[in-house]
């Protein structure tokens, strides 16, 4: 997907066997509209925040801390580790970003919140990619005991060797 296209609407298909397919994309919101979605969830407008929202918006794939921060800074300029580092907490906590931390990986953060989507995870280079699951909030496996527990999300990553690590020659 085009990491700077963002969908707010339902995408309607049909399947082979005339199953209606409703999936909802809730990516993120256009960067014009970040000053005013940041007010309202009570939080200032500031220059790193800002930068580093775009950072993640336009990079593709899920970057992490390193390469955002050396997109935020080729945005304003100078920008403290320490500065992105609050922007992604801050950004996180208010719902406009999302962090995921495949095991043996930096954390890595997108725009696409508000569903239930998983992610496969490259074994040799890293790249990590969005796989769709169910529409919603809704966790894509049923527990058989969830021990008192009120589920309301699953978060599953698939392991394995993305088409460019397979296509180049072995080293």
């Amino acid at each position: 997907m085009d990491p700077t296209h963002f969908w707010n609407e339902s995408n309607i298909g049909l399947h082979p066997d005339y199953t209606v397919i409703v999936r909802v994309y809730t990516v993120g919101i256009e960067v014009e509209q970040l000053p005013d979605e940041l007010r309202a969830r009570g939080l200032r407008v500031t220059a790193p925040r800002l930068a580093v929202y775009r950072a993640v918006a336009e990079t593709p794939g899920h970057p992490d801390v390193e390469v955002i921060a050396t997109q935020a800074r080729a945005l304003i300029g100078s920008l403290s580790t320490q500065a992105v580092y609050d922007a992604l907490h801050a950004l996180s906590a208010a719902g406009l970003l999302r962090r995921i931390e495949p095991a043996g990986s930096p954390a890595r953060f997108e725009t696409r919140v508000g569903d239930n989507h998983h992610h496969v995870v490259c074994r040799v280079c890293g790249a990590a990619q969005d796989v769709d699951c169910v529409v919603g909030r809704e966790p894509c496996l049923t527990l058989s005991d969830a021990s008192g527990f009120l589920v309301d999300e699953a978060e599953i990553t698939f392991w394995g060797v993305c088409p460019d690590c397979q296509a180049a020659p072995a080293a």
